[in-house]
């Protein structure tokens, strides 16, 4: 699964864009924005986020089938 932006926590610092090896995540109105048929989830993006705003859809999912 790709990354997901959690909006809320998304301060469009940019860190994750310029992280990014495949420039799969743009900006949008200070929103990063991750095109998942780019990304190849190498989570650098999830590691450069100082906020906490990155994460892997299947991460979530494994927290909400516990």
């Amino acid at each position: 699964m790709s990354a997901f932006i959690l909006e809320k926590l998304c301060r469009g610092c940019k860190r994750c864009v310029n992280t990014c090896p495949v420039q799969a995540i743009t900006m949008f109105s200070h929103l990063a924005i991750v095109d998942s048929a780019i990304c190849i989830e190498c989570e650098a993006c999830m590691e450069a986020c100082m906020h906490g705003a990155i994460t892997f859809a299947a991460l979530e999912e494994k927290k909400t089938n516990g």
